[in-house]
Order: C-alpha cells, then sequence, then structure tokens
C-alpha cells in the first residue's frame, strides 16, 4: 500500500513562528522536520527525500532562494512553498519561476498556509500523470559517465581532471560497481591521448593461459590454435591507455613480464623474440586490497608500487546516497528513452527515499539493475511507486539501511564491506552532531577514544584487530 503521508521540511529562523507553524502542521496529518539556517536545510535535503519544503527567503549564511535551487534540483518532483515578507514579493515571483510552486506573504493565517500546501499537493497530483523530468543532469555534476554532486563526488572530478593531464600509471581501487572502468575511461578521454585508441582487458575474465596471449600477442604456431600472427592488447593501446580490469587475478608470471612493461617500455609477442617497443599509459584497477596481497605474498611489491603511482579511490555509492537521486533520473532518461515506445517517467518521492535508505552493496551498478527492474514493472505508468521496486528495497526502514545482502557475480569482500557500512555510520554521526565526537560516540553507545580509533583505523583501511 502506498504511503499518503507528507514529509515536509519547515526553514525558517524564526523559532517561535517555526515552531508554531510545525505543531499546526503535524496536527494536519503533516510530517515535520525544521531547519533554523539554509545550511542545516541543504543537509536535512541531502540526507532525505522530502514531499514538501517550506522556506523562508531571508535565511542568515544560505539563503532560501539556494536552499529552494537546491531542493528543486534534486528532487524534481518536490512541492516547495515560499515564505516571503512583503518588501521581498518580487523575489518570491522569481522563485516560482524557479520551480517554487506558490509563495505567502508575512505575516498570515495558519489557514492561508495549509490552503497553498493543499492547492500545491492538488496540482501535483493532476499532473503526475503526464509530468516530465525538470531537472537535468548538469555537465559539471558528470565527466565521461561518472554522475554525482556530491563533495567526495566533487574531489573525484578535480582528480581526475588533474591525473588526467599527466602520463603517469594509475591503480583505480573500489568496490564492485562503482565505476572504475568509467573513471579509466574519463582519464583517458580528458588525456592527451584522447586520440589514441583506449583498450580494455578484464584480467578475471580470461583464462589464465590465454591472458598472455592476449595481452601480449602471439607469431604463428607459438601454441596450438595460434595459426597466424596477431597483436595483443598492448600493441593495440599504443600512443593510447591500457587498461587491465581486475589486475589483482594474474599469475605471479604475468606479473613479472608486466612489470617489465612498466619499467622497460618493451615486450614480446608469444612465441617470438623480437623486441617492441611501446608507448602507452597503464591503468590498473581492483576490488581486491592489493597492499593486503602484498603483505600475503599473493602480489608483487615491485608491480603494486609500479601500478600505485597515482591511487584513485571511487566512493561507495552508500558513502554519498544524497547522489542517488541524480542517477535514478539519469538512468530514467536513459532507460525510459530506449522502450518501445520511449516513454518518460518519473519516481515517486515514497520511492525515492527507499532508494536513499538502502546501503547498496552492488553499488551504482545495482542501483541501474534496480531502476530497470522498476520500470518493467511500472506497466507504463508515469510514476514509479514503492511497489515497483524489489522487496529487498520496500523493506527498508526509510531512517536506516538496508539489511539484504546483494551479491555480485564475483562475490562480496565481507570484511570490507562491514568496514565500509561501520565507516559510513560513524561518519554520519560526525555530520549528525557537526563534528562533535562525545555526541556522535554517545549516538553509537561508543566511547568517545572508541570511536577516534574506529575512525582513524577505518580511514587507513586497516582491518580490524
Amino acid at each position: 500500500m502506498a504511503d499518503t503521508t507528507k514529509h515536509l521540511l519547515l526553514v525558517d529562523d524564526e523559532a517561535a513562528l517555526r515552531e508554531a507553524i510545525a505543531e499546526r502542521l503535524s496536527d494536519y496529518g503533516f510530517v515535520v522536520e525544521q531547519a533554523s539556517s539554509g545550511e542545516e536545510a541543504l543537509a536535512r535535503l541531502a540526507d532525505f527525500a522530502f514531499d514538501i519544503i517550506v522556506t523562508d527567503l531571508r535565511l542568515p549564511g544560505v539563503d532560501g532562494r539556494a536552499v529552494l535551487d537546491a531542493a528543486v534540483e534534486r528532487y524534481p518532483e518536490i512541492i516547495a512553498i515560499i515564505i516571503t515578507g512583503f518588501g521581498t514579493v518580487k523575489d518570491a515571483v522569481n522563485a516560482i519561476k524557479q520551480g517554487a510552486a506558490d509563495f505567502i506573504t508575512k505575516p498570515f493565517q495558519f489557514d492561508a498556509l495549509l490552503h497553498v500546501l493543499n492547492s500545491a499537493v492538488e496540482q501535483r497530483r493532476l499532473r503526475s500523470e503526464n509530468a516530465y523530468l525538470r531537472s537535468q543532469l548538469e555537465e559539471r555534476y558528470r565527466i565521461d559517465g561518472l554522475i554525482g554532486h556530491s563533495r567526495v563526488m566533487r574531489e573525484l572530478f578535480q582528480l581526475l581532471e588533474t591525473v588526467a593531464a599527466t602520463s603517469s600509471t594509475v591503480l583505480i581501487t573500489g568496490e564492485t560497481g562503482t565505476g572504475k572502468e568509467l573513471a579509466a575511461r574519463a582519464i583517458h578521454h580528458n588525456s592527451p591521448r584522447r586520440t589514441n585508441r583506449f583498450v580494455a582487458i578484464n584480467c578475471s575474465a580470461i583464462p589464465e593461459t590465454l591472458l598472455e596471449a592476449e595481452l601480449f600477442g602471439h607469431v604463428r604456431g607459438a601454441f596450438t590454435g595460434a595459426v597466424g600472427t596477431r597483436q595483443g592488447r598492448l600493441e593495440q593501446a599504443h600512443k593510447g591507455t591500457l587498461f587491465l580490469d581486475e589486475v589483482g587475478t594474474m599469475s605471479p608470471a604475468l606479473q613479472a613480464k608486466l612489470l617489465r612493461v612498466l619499467q622497460e617500455r618493451e615486450f614480446e609477442r608469444v612465441g617470438d623474440s623480437h623486441t617492441i617497443k611501446i608507448d602507452v599509459r597503464i591503468i590498473a584497477a581492483t576490488h581486491s586490497d592489493l597492499a593486503k596481497m602484498v603483505a600475503d605474498g599473493a602480489f608483487r611489491e615491485d608491480l603494486y608500487y609500479r601500478l600505485n603511482v597515482i591511487p584513485v579511490q571511487l566512493p561507495a555509492l552508500r558513502e554519498r546516497r544524497e547522489d542517488v537521486p541524480l542517477l535514478v533520473q539519469h538512468f530514467l532518461q536513459k532507460l525510459a528513452a530506449d522502450q518501445v515506445p520511449p516513454r518518460v517517467a518519473t519516481m515517486s518521492q515514497e520511492a525515492m527515499r527507499q532508494l536513499m535508505a538502502y546501503v547498496w552493496p552492488g553499488n551504482v551498478r545495482q542501483l541501474e539493475n534496480v531502476v530497470e527492474r522498476a520500470l518493467a514493472f511500472s506497466h507504463g505508468r508515469p510514476q514509479i511507486e514503492l511497489t515497483d521496486l524489489g522487496t529487498e528495497i520496500q523493506t527498508v526502514a526509510a531512517s536506516t539501511n538496508g539489511t539484504e545482502p546483494w551479491f555480485p557475480d564475483e562475490g562480496l569482500d565481507l570484511e570490507r564491506y562491514m568496514e565500509g557500512v561501520e565507516l559510513t555510520l560513524i561518519k554520519r554521526s560526525l555530520e549528525r552532531t557537526q563534528g562533535n565526537k562525545v555526541q556522535a560516540a554517545r549516538l553509537l553507545n561508543l566511547k568517545r577514544t572508541t570511536l577516534i580509533e574506529k575512525l582513524k583505523r577505518l580511514e587507513r583501511g586497516q582491518p580490524g584487530a
């Protein structure tokens, strides 16, 4: 059954007025959360998909216009109501053009606000059958397929642009489904090598006996079935970029040969003694902990340092859940347009809340799968509802993380996954308490010293004791 409760964010720096309005709205069935500043409102919007936002235009620090922009941009279906003084009616009219549904001037009677709210809710309901996605993905929120406007993604985009200008070897790490190949392509397509080839090879998908020939090429007669001379991926990527996905699965013998390529920039094809000089940039990726593999003797230490010249760590989706609405919009646009006939679809706020609450062990790849499934089960309706999502999403409490794991094909690194969840909870508690470690520790039922020790260990990526 769909949830008809309306979640409302009330933003006003006048505490007495704000609390009085919130109490009255609660009497009429609204679930109200309050924010006393624009900064607090932005934090709450990043954390939860509200149905309605009611905000004063004049706020200390970040003003109501910025709050409105963030709300409408992140949630195209949100209903925004502006509160304004008599002297700023012109600003309120401009806010309507920015996406606000209506405005009300101070001083006002509660009944007037209630009327504006009910009218806006009804208008949105009537428009939902032919609603179009109003929020367009801006170029500053993407780079060659990677999408996000969270702080960690903005930092990642800046890092990728910096790395692209160099010719250094890059090691991309991150959980499965975080977009490691997209990051590698972004580096290549923004580099001086962009006019040459980007060649990708998944080291875990090719049998060890064939991987050497696939990588280095072979001459005729080098082995059974080698009926002719063939270029390997290294030669194909000459003057361009070679992307080695899941490099941690390479055998020790291949690791030694790859090390020579990185050191000498030369190699021989399988079955040949002729040395071939090569000019290629190597970008490697793995979801494994290569440092731990080195410590365990499963990966060459010298190769690890050759690959890890510039490390790039991709964040898990649960660490940037404020990006979920943007990603959902992107997938809806792409997948709905590919259907026959093409269609337009939006995600209900109730469904969006569930998507933001889920842990996403499969990260962005899993999110895309969920959106594709929801489109199929929505039977052509213009709005996707909670009931169209999978049961593992539907059963998640909107204020908690999901508990039902999704297993990728290559399996789940349980220790790393649980450490990621733990780190996320610690960071969320610090955000909730504005960095106060004592209060954050209290939220997690930990000692302050224990929280600090856990945070340091998890940020270093060290396994627990």
